[in-house]
């Protein structure tokens, strides 16, 4: 059996979810983010947590003592997002080669509640740091885009048009994540070509993302539940980070906002939605 509890975006609900779950007295929990793997950590020092998709260094937000040795009862998946940032604005400058305005879309949040997120505003701060540095090297002015709620996101877009901004980096987060549809939506509406840090954006109608594997991530997950409920303790399992990364280009999208995708990129990409 499987007992699925979703945030729906408000993340402030994560603590009464873990609870939840550790009052059904679930076998193993399955946490996606920084945010949710915390609120589960908090919850129980007992029952085993995998990480779905936690920030690039749990160390550092406290979730593990290392990768190899992660000890008590927590393990799981790394992303690897801001590490990919910079490549992502080098994309987008191929595909836009007279690229001169580059916003950035991310979550602003700083506190939920009670639970410190420091995860929220560090990772998105490196993912604005790391796309800054590469953009200035190319003579692109990054404009970040900061939104607290779902329903400042058509702001968001509005100011982006308003500035002139030529394209978009979207920086997937507990809040931008369940807002996909919106997002893509606004990005078509506005005519802005839109690289994404998660695949689930393109294959839901989104331009173009430079992501790791989420297939390969999520049968990672399972074999770690398998090995988990047959007695293998969190402790003995590594946190693991991404060894393979896509780049999916939808010529849908592209073809939707009058958009040309240069051949010499189209050949690099790992799959391409016709």
């Amino acid at each position: 059996m499987i007992e699925y509890r979703f945030a729906e975006g408000k993340t402030e609900r994560f603590p009464e979810l873990a609870a939840e779950l550790v009052q059904r007295n679930v076998d193993v929990i399955v946490a996606f983010g920084v945010v949710a793997s915390r609120a589960a950590k908090q919850a129980t020092t007992k029952i085993p947590i995998i990480m779905g998709n936690a920030d690039d260094d749990p160390v550092r937000q406290g979730l593990v003592a290392s990768l190899a040795q992660p000890g008590g009862n927590v393990t799981g998946f790394t992303n690897i997002g801001s590490d990919l940032a910079g490549k992502r604005v080098e994309l987008l400058k191929e595909i836009i080669p007279k690229l001169s305005r580059l916003g950035i879309l991310v979550d602003s949040r700083g506190v939920v509640r009670k639970l410190p997120v420091p995860s929220v505003t560090s990772t998105t701060e490196t993912f604005v740091k790391e796309s800054e540095a590469v953009a200035k090297a190319f003579g692109i002015k990054l404009r970040p885009l900061r939104v607290k709620a779902s329903e400042e996101l058509d702001a968001a877009f509005r100011i982006a048009v308003q500035e002139r901004v030529e394209a978009l980096t979207v920086v997937t987060t507990g809040l931008i994540g369940p807002s996909r549809g919106q997002v893509i939506e606004l990005a078509a509406k506005t005519r802005l070509p839109a690289m994404y840090s998660s695949s689930s954006f393109t294959l839901a109608g989104g331009l173009v993302s430079y992501a790791s594997d989420d297939v390969e991530r999520y049968r990672g997950i399972a074999s770690y539940v398998d090995k988990i409920l047959k007695g293998t303790k969190p402790a003995d399992l590594p946190v693991q980070r991404p060894a393979k990364f896509e780049l999916i280009i939808n010529l849908n999208a592209a073809k939707q906002i009058g958009l040309t995708i240069p051949p010499n990129v189209l050949a690099r990409a790992d799959k391409v939605i016709k």
